[in-house]
């Protein structure tokens, strides 16, 4: 698939324990790799709802009456499954991070291959972009977010460096923002080092882990007892939420115990993470950092 290759695609969707008959969600659609391995494995009264923000998705709508594609972030997921009708469903798939197509489409700026206009959006409908948090941000909170979101060591200094720069010229593309900081990127570690800016910049871009603590609260209203959720995560901040969220129904603290001095928790862990197979690395290199959470609501 061109548009994007699905990553732990038979793992993901064995997590989900499908019943022929049963309403899945995959709240990221993107080529719809996955969300055509579900429909393989529903029956005629079986639904499928998928959510994808970017509007470029929705070209691989797939053309069958048991789906339906909604264009919008998946940290709305129970206010739109309500608008069409579904209350509770049996089973949520997502695979977080950037798709494929939105990193090898250069004009979107994802990739650190290409020069182009500082964007990251994956709602192009917003004018918040990379544009905005380089040029805007005041110094305090760009150290901010490429320290909390990007694990930059030197933040700090990064964060001087380009409210520096920005008052001789405005920083508009990924070729300026590097040469503003290229003092902060030794060959050695270029590539390892711009990952981790761009992650941070996209991250704040994109309102990613708010969303994904948005989306994981609601996972327990909508869900059926029994209902799955099967969640890939690509970087440790995302794969702590999930994690943590899993465990014990917070991202921060531990639960309260009941009167019995039981932990009350939504879900339980099924198995262990799963990451990829060597083979599978192969193929597809953007796997490599993928790793899978199982859980079913108590």
């Amino acid at each position: 698939m061109d548009y994007h290759n699905p990553v732990l695609l038979k793992e993901t969707v064995d997590g989900l324990n499908i019943k022929p008959d049963g309403v899945y969600v995959d709240v990221t659609f993107g080529g719809g790799g996955h969300s055509r391995e579900i429909l393989s494995r529903l029956g005629p009264e079986g639904k499928l709802i998928g959510f994808d923000q970017d509007k470029d998705a929705l070209v691989n709508a797939i053309d069958d009456e048991r789906f339906l594609l909604i264009n919008q972030n998946f940290r709305f997921l129970k206010k739109f499954l309500r608008f069409h009708g579904f209350r509770t469903v049996d089973g949520i798939l997502g695979d977080f991070g950037v798709s494929s197509h939105q990193f090898d489409v250069a004009e979107r700026g994802f990739s650190t291959r290409f020069e182009a206009d500082l964007d990251m959006r994956m709602n192009r409908e917003t004018n918040f972009s990379a544009y905005t948090v380089v040029n805007k941000y005041e110094e305090e909170q760009l150290r901010d977010v490429l320290a909390n979101y990007g694990e930059l060591r030197s933040a700090p200094a990064m964060a001087r460096v380009i409210v520096a720069a920005r008052e001789e010229e405005k920083i508009k593309t990924s070729e300026q923002l590097k040469k503003v900081l290229s003092r902060f990127l030794p060959a050695h570690k270029e590539n390892k080092i711009l990952a981790q800016i761009y992650q941070a910049i996209r991250i704040e871009v994109n309102q990613e882990l708010e969303a994904l603590k948005e989306f994981l609260l609601q996972t327990n209203e909508v869900l059926k007892p029994g209902g799955r959720i099967s969640l890939i995560s690509y970087h440790s901040l995302e794969d702590r939420l999930v994690k943590r969220y899993i465990r014990n129904g917070l991202f921060e603290g531990e639960p309260e115990k009941d009167v019995f001095g039981n932990f009350e928790v939504p879900f339980k862990a099924v198995g262990k993470f799963i990451v990829p197979t060597k083979e599978e690395i192969k193929m597809n290199n953007r796997a490599r950092s993928a790793k899978l959470r199982i859980a079913e609501k108590l």
